[in-house]
């Protein structure tokens, strides 16, 4: 089983919805996937932003439930690949567990529409912003994680 490993700040947001789109996208093929997700500066157990709850309920995907996690040196190990929100979550992580280079990507490489360096690409945290900034964060990160599965 491959283990997908998702990175934002706080694991309220932006690796929430990456998550949970992931999970949704992978459903129909039991056992090959496993998706998590994790924030550099997160404390555990708190919920999702309540913005991401009601963009993640439209895209039919409960997230209601899910608590936050600090990222730990186990999950990055244990992680087949990891993807980023922004280059300094990669970097974050590079200081602590450089072995991981080869297998963290940030999401935005992904993104089907985007054209010039994917490395100047960060998705924009939306926390504490409007209702159609976090509906244009969504519509990145599934653009992206469409592409990833």
């Amino acid at each position: 089983m491959k283990n997908i490993l998702f990175v934002c700040t706080g694991n309220s947001c932006r690796s929430v919805m990456a998550e949970g789109l992931f999970k949704k996208m992978v459903e129909h093929r039991a056992g090959e996937f496993q998706g998590a997700s994790a924030g550099i500066s997160a404390m555990d157990g708190f919920p999702a932003s309540p913005e991401t709850i009601e963009v993640m309920k439209a895209e039919g995907v409960d997230v209601s439930r899910q608590l936050s996690r600090h990222l730990r040196t186990d999950m990055v190990r244990d992680a087949d690949k990891i993807f980023v929100m922004e280059k300094m979550h990669k970097d974050w992580i590079l200081r602590f567990a450089p072995e991981a280079k080869p297998k963290i990507f940030l999401l935005a490489e992904f993104r089907k529409t985007h054209e010039g360096p994917a490395e100047d690409i960060d998705i924009p945290d939306p926390i504490r912003m409007s209702d159609s900034f976090y509906k244009n964060v969504l519509a990145v990160i599934r653009d992206c994680v469409e592409k990833v599965v």
